[in-house]
């Protein structure tokens, strides 16, 4: 279907002419006998082709019958597409390296160059892009000049299945020049279909005249026994990843029955601010009153409630602990429930630091150690608390500490014997 231009387009006129005019059948000079006009989407602006087009003067000629177009028509645009090679460029750097969705091209191409594409047509000019650049990876000359400086390589292949009951992506990438060599479907991953593509990689480093140092793969029975067949002296090893995977995965699980547990214990977050916030509110109310003895209903505006020490003390532990209760970064090197149990033993901690301080029960001298032990919990504690302000959309905004060092509760407490 032909592309669909607007009436008010103002195009920007290109003539183009054939450069070598000498008929390829008699040497004659061919002359132009008629124009072919193209409209394109470049990123300069919409242009129009004005296309002569040449054939050879003498009837008796071969070349009579043929016209030639102009040599420069095809590096501008590919025939019958709307867009010129500058925007297919564009279209495919922001898919394949900067992985936008079809929505955002088609939304960028029209708020930065004015070019309206639908979304069939973008998929299918990605589709083009991704042919030519699967066609250049595996240039046998472009293959060799990225290798002349390498040794000896290194194969991986893996399988890459985006959903269940779908074919399956088996990718087979070279590690040492970074680089992929063919991706293949299969619907199943039978011995013989992945045994198939390992030849293909031997027939590959053969073609290169490097020799393959090492394999990588995990242990599905299909890459070990094709591996083992058509590279009997070449060292198998399995991935780092799955094998930690796998020898971790008692540890994950009994790892995350400790989270399950340990946020059974700790609950009741929510009522606590919740009754902060309202005593907060009482109090603005009574200072309502106080100003305005004959007040009988809470202003449309009232003004916000004054945070008093106690109460930010307060505020900022439930932030600090659901920061820490809503944490499930992490992977087999670094537990989530460790570090749970380790950032709740930190706040038990410096609460207790806290009310021994409020109490006096701390000796003068200790109450720098104190203080500096407090800011270190605070310091750990820091990314839980950013984690959670950001996840918690009905929570109000906090002050920045979430583990309140001395001095809050001591003004606290001198508050109120005021």
């Amino acid at each position: 279907m032909p592309y669909a231009w607007p009436k008010d387009t103002d195009f920007a006129l290109w003539e183009l002419d054939v450069l070598d005019r000498h008929c390829p059948a008699c040497g004659r000079l061919m002359y132009i006998c008629d124009h072919r006009y193209r409209r394109v989407h470049t990123l300069k602006g919409p242009v129009q082709l004005v296309c002569k087009l040449n054939h050879c003067p003498e009837r008796a000629c071969p070349g009579h019958a043929k016209t030639k177009s102009p040599e420069l028509e095809i590096t501008i645009a590919p025939p019958k597409w709307a867009v010129g090679w500058d925007v297919l460029c564009w279209i495919g750097h922001r898919r394949c390296s900067r992985h936008w969705s079809i929505s955002q091209i088609q939304s960028d191409l029209w708020d930065d160059y004015g070019i309206k594409l639908s979304a069939d047509s973008i998929a299918r000019y990605i589709g083009y892009y991704q042919v030519m650049l699967a066609a250049r990876q595996q240039d046998p000359e472009s293959l060799r000049r990225h290798y002349e400086a390498i040794g000896e390589i290194i194969l991986s292949i893996d399988g890459l299945q985006p959903e269940k009951g779908h074919e399956t992506l088996y990718v087979v990438r070279e590690l040492t020049g970074k680089r992929v060599w063919f991706a293949e479907p299969l619907i199943s991953a039978t011995a013989d279909e992945v045994r198939r593509l390992i030849a293909q990689a031997k027939a590959w480093a053969k073609s290169l005249g490097k020799p393959v140092a090492l394999w990588l793969s995990d242990r599905q029975d299909a890459f070990v026994t094709g591996i083992a067949a058509e590279f009997p002296d070449v060292p198998h090893r399995y991935c780092d990843n799955h094998f930690l995977r796998d020898v971790a995965k008692p540890v994950l699980e009994a790892d995350s029955h400790a989270k399950v547990q340990m946020r059974k214990k700790v609950r009741g977050l929510r009522k606590i601010e919740q009754a902060v916030l309202k005593q907060q509110g009482v109090q603005a109310w009574e200072r309502i009153v106080a100003d305005d003895p004959g007040a009988t209903a809470p202003p449309l505006n009232p003004p916000g409630p004054r945070v008093d020490a106690a109460s930010a003390v307060v505020l900022e532990y439930c932030t600090a602990v659901r920061g820490i209760l809503n944490d499930d970064q992490g992977g087999p090197l670094h537990p989530p429930g460790l570090r749970m149990a380790d950032a709740l033993d930190e706040v038990r901690a410096s609460l207790q630091r806290n009310l021994d301080a409020k109490k006096g029960d701390s000796p003068s001298g200790n109450s720098a150690d104190s203080l500096t032990a407090s800011t270190a919990a605070e310091t750990k504690c820091a990314t839980n608390r950013s984690r959670s302000v950001n996840s918690s959309r009905k929570s109000r905004k906090l002050p920045k500490h979430s583990i309140p060092p001395r001095e809050h509760v001591r003004t606290g407490r001198r508050s109120s014997r005021n």
